[in-house]
């Protein structure tokens, strides 16, 4: 733990510099890995991985692009079969988790081709830049500084801070008080039975995860709720640039509009104008169907009847379908629900339509 320092910003033409103090006292957190990643992707999920945890424990938003959360990474080869790693070479100003990977791929294959050449003694303890341009060749690390000795990165203990001994008992205490962590909210939605697509996407924003919770302690099926989510309220949120904490839908409306195309009080497509009516102006889903008269007809008399009626005006195409073109049942089918306001349940339109279009009487 530490504090962020003032930064100098210096003049393009080198005649003056300045001091910004804007961030100088802000705390920070530093958390350095062990030497137990091969690639850059591993480092990357890594990395995210920290983001998720930090952000679910309410530590930071871990937005990179606001500097909450920062990367450094340290890149040492050795050859197979050897314990000793070479040189460790570190990079800065990677700003994005895609650049992390990116940065330490190149970084390892620059190493490797030293190595290769015989020119191990090229890599050097040293500062790198990772500079990213819009063509392929421009994306490079460049040498910032080097670092000749081991007081240069200041390997020694600090003389005027006391040691921090934290007991065992402290630890648990703190661990006892966390809230449900990432890996363990993926595994117990693992659990559910939700793809791997459906857990990834859910568990990844706190936010998301406390909506789809909300909604099943409504009683609602966890997959349907994730395919609600995951598809129209994922696609008005990216539309309208909004989080789930700012649309106006509830997990309470939510769980109704699920329980009321289950038990077909409205149909599917229904229930889909409904969602867009909540995600964007609010209300309850018993409110909307009873102003706008929503309920999905299911009386096969009353069905049968709009059929009929369909039938009777489209002689050509029951000729067509009765002389071999069957795919014009959906012809009819929509006919049927544009009669009906699409409130007729598919099931039962279909049931009486195909009975009514092979009739020969």
């Amino acid at each position: 733990m530490e504090e962020d320092a003032g930064k100098l910003l210096h003049a393009e033409n080198g005649n003056y510099s300045q001091v910004d103090l804007n961030r100088a006292g802000v705390p920070l957190l530093e958390i350095v890995s062990e030497p137990d990643m091969r690639n850059g992707i591993e480092a990357a999920e890594y990395a995210a991985e920290l983001q998720r945890l930090v952000r679910y424990l309410g530590v930071s938003n871990g937005n990179m692009q606001e500097g909450s959360l920062r990367c450094d990474v340290n890149v040492s080869i050795r050859p197979i079969g050897q314990s000793k790693f070479g040189t460790k070479v570190e990079i800065k100003n990677l700003n994005s988790f895609s650049s992390v990977g990116r940065a330490i791929d190149f970084e390892i294959s620059r190493q490797v081709q030293l190595h290769s050449q015989g020119q191990e003694d090229q890599i050097v303890q040293e500062t790198r830049l990772w500079e990213e341009g819009s063509q392929a060749s421009a994306i490079l690390t460049i040498t910032m500084r080097k670092k000749e000795g081991l007081a240069d990165y200041r390997y020694f203990p600090e003389p005027d801070l006391p040691a921090v001994i934290l007991s065992q008992e402290y630890v648990d205490g703190i661990k006892n008080s966390l809230p449900e962590l990432p890996e363990i909210k993926r595994r117990r939605y693992e659990q559910m039975g939700l793809s791997m697509q459906d857990v990834l996407f859910l568990a990844n924003d706190k936010n998301i995860a406390e909506f789809f919770e909300a909604t099943l302690a409504k009683g609602a099926d966890p997959k349907l709720v994730a395919n609600w989510i995951m598809s129209d309220i994922a696609a008005f949120m990216k539309n309208e640039k909004l989080t789930i904490n700012e649309i106006k839908l509830t997990p309470e409306e939510l769980s109704e509009l699920i329980a009321s195309i289950k038990g077909g009080t409205i149909s599917g497509k229904i229930g889909k104008e409904i969602l867009f009516e909540l995600l964007a102006k609010g209300g309850t889903v018993k409110e909307i169907i009873e102003k706008k008269d929503l309920v999905q007809i299911v009386d096969p008399v009353e069905i049968e009847t709009m059929v009929d009626k369909v039938i009777a005006e489209n002689p050509k195409q029951l000729e067509q379908y009765r002389g071999g073109k069957t795919k014009l049942q959906g012809f009819f089918a929509g006919q049927v629900m544009k009669l009906s306001k699409g409130k007729a349940n598919p099931g039962l339109l279909n049931k009486i339509l195909l009975e009514k279009l092979n009739s020969k009487s």
